[in-house]
């Protein structure tokens, strides 16, 4: 968890903004630099290792709290503006980024899809999608493990999505923290390469049991690793009973319109919520 693992600590986020060029500091996102804070001032209170125990699951609380509230703004910023948000989670080297590339190339004339891009340095990624043809924004954590609801609010800020439009959120590359993090999408997407191992559901369950979907990428590579497609599919189903499989190479293509039919009718479900509300 991010009161245990150092997250927020050290280098400060920063959001760049790769239309206008402008990169600014996200001191006000990083509420775990604050509780931190709190931790290291209030430490020399607590003489008893129960005690140091209890105040880090109060900040874990509190922190997490903090998150939810303000999911819900982006919730309702998305509903009232009839956009489809999803979060796209993995661990690092899943393809999230080339998935994008793929997704904006094929389907960005007929869906108006904008990326918010988390990674702890560079711009690298978020280059890509432009370069793909899609506006984007990225919002680099510094040391932060994953990205939170304050840090999606300021890249929309930035973004400025269409109405109707889809945002991709595509988190920092990691199998543990994104999870525990409502960003106010209306899914959680978990990206799984073949090159990582079939087990991976089991071992990140939290992951898995989080998101509507598993998208298994690299299926190209299949021949070349030891990799059981069905094991991990029945991993997942293990851990989520309702989780969706896809199973795609961001490479090639194969696969891919399962996900872009997925991607239609979920757009479209967004547009009858906001009719049947109004």
């Amino acid at each position: 968890m991010c009161t245990t693992c150092g997250c927020g600590n050290g280098a400060k986020a920063l959001l760049h903004d790769l239309q206008s060029g402008e990169a600014r500091p996200l001191d006000a996102s990083r509420e775990h630099a604050h509780d931190h804070h709190d931790h290291d001032h209030d430490h020399h209170h607590h003489d008893h290792e129960h005690d140091h125990a209890s105040h880090e699951v109060m900040l874990e609380q509190r922190l997490l709290a903090k998150n939810d509230a303000l999911a819900e703004r982006n919730r309702a910023w998305f509903s009232g503006r009839e956009i489809l948000a999803l979060n796209l989670m993995s661990a690092p080297g899943a393809g999230k980024t080339t998935l994008l590339e793929r997704t904006i190339r094929d389907v960005g004339t007929e869906m108006a899809i904008s990326v918010i891009e988390g990674d702890q340095a560079t711009s690298h990624d978020g280059e890509r999608i432009r370069a793909a043809g899609a506006a984007s924004v990225q919002v680099n954590t510094g040391s932060g493990c994953h990205l939170d609801a304050d840090m999606v609010a300021h890249g929309l800020d930035a973004l400025r999505p269409a109405v109707g439009s889809v945002v991709m959120i595509e988190n920092v590359g990691n199998l543990v923290c994104p999870a525990l993090f409502d960003l106010g999408e209306r899914a959680k997407l978990a990206i799984l390469s073949v090159t990582e191992g079939d087990d991976k559901p089991l071992k990140y369950p939290h992951m898995f049991r989080a998101s509507k979907i598993m998208i298994l990428n690299k299926i190209d590579l299949l021949a070349h690793v030891d990799f059981d497609e069905k094991t991990a599919i029945a991993n997942a189903l293990r851990v989520n009973p309702q989780i969706t499989v896809f199973s795609l190479s961001a490479q090639t293509g194969e696969g891919f319109d399962q996900w872009y039919d997925w991607l239609r009718r979920e757009a479209a479900r967004v547009q009858e919520t906001a009719i049947q509300c109004c």
